[in-house]
């Protein structure tokens, strides 16, 4: 009788490890931008139905904190709205010996975010650069009403707020630009301020307007679609990426392989984004 306890006893534990390995190998763990998440939690949601044997946990927290989680090893994918850093990169190569695997994912338009009663309805982009940066503070100087602008914007770990410095605003921010966590936080401002702008991906832009970018004085102001950020119309427009420590295998090979097939990609469009082709 004692032996045959030890024996189940010895069957369960096995059966449990088996689990567990089942689950470690069947988990995927998505970190990073927050631009992406609303995307990558439809590409999860759809691939776990299709696959009811992976789990796949997506979380947001910003570009540079994905990023850094793939460094310290505590995600499988960084979801990044920016290309890496070459200091990221660095660190990642001197602790796993490897430059890392960058996956152009998606295409997506960074919107300017105005309230629907500005009068103000389109500028070029260095307008927006010179507002964000504090040398244009006054709606008058860009066509609008004499009232100070309010400025709202990401917070530097974002990845949208780099590349919206690096090629729009291209110096410091404005001191007093409020920084939020989330572009679903910003898009919420500038709704309830009639004096905000703000910015962030084109797919948050509900209950709001998009304000028409015109590349230069002498170009038309241009809209935020479909068609513009695919032919490249739209001035700011940028790719969207996952980063892995090395080359995917197993379910995570399988999990992006699908995202850039035609039904991973055909997702893109249904959510507010773009596909890379």
């Amino acid at each position: 009788m004692k032996t045959t306890k030890i024996k189940l006893v010895a069957v369960l534990l096995v059966v449990i490890a088996i689990g567990f390995s089942f689950t470690s190998l069947n988990k995927i763990t998505v970190k990073g931008s927050d631009t992406m998440v609303i995307l990558s939690q439809k590409w999860a949601e759809v691939y776990m139905q299709k696959h009811p044997g992976t789990t796949i946990q997506v979380t947001g927290g910003g570009s540079g904190v994905g990023i850094a989680a793939l460094i310290n090893g505590s995600t499988d994918i960084a979801n990044s709205s920016r290309p890496m850093k070459s200091s990221e990169v660095d660190k990642l190569k001197s602790r796993y010996s490897t430059l890392g695997v960058e996956i152009p994912c998606a295409k997506d338009g960074l919107s300017v975010y105005l309230n629907k009663a500005n009068g103000v309805s389109e500028l070029t982009v260095k307008q927006i650069g010179q507002i964000f940066a504090g040398k244009i503070t006054n709606w008058k100087q860009v066509g609008g009403i004499d009232a100070n602008i309010r400025l709202y914007g990401r917070e530097s770990s974002s990845g949208t707020f780099a590349f919206f410095k690096d090629n729009v605003v291209k110096t410091d921010y404005s001191p007093s630009c409020q920084t939020l966590p989330g572009t679903a936080a910003i898009v919420n401002a500038v709704k309830k301020d009639k004096l905000g702008i703000g910015y962030g991906g084109a797919a948050y832009a509900e209950g709001v307007k998009d304000c028409k970018v015109k590349k230069d004085d002498k170009s038309p102001g241009i809209a935020p679609t479909a068609e513009t950020i695919k032919n490249k119309t739209y001035p700011i427009t940028r790719y969207l990426y996952m980063y892995l420590k090395s080359r995917p295998t197993g379910e995570t090979k399988a999990f992006i392989d699908w995202i850039l097939s035609a039904e991973g990609q055909k997702i893109i469009t249904s959510v507010g984004y773009f596909p890379v082709k």
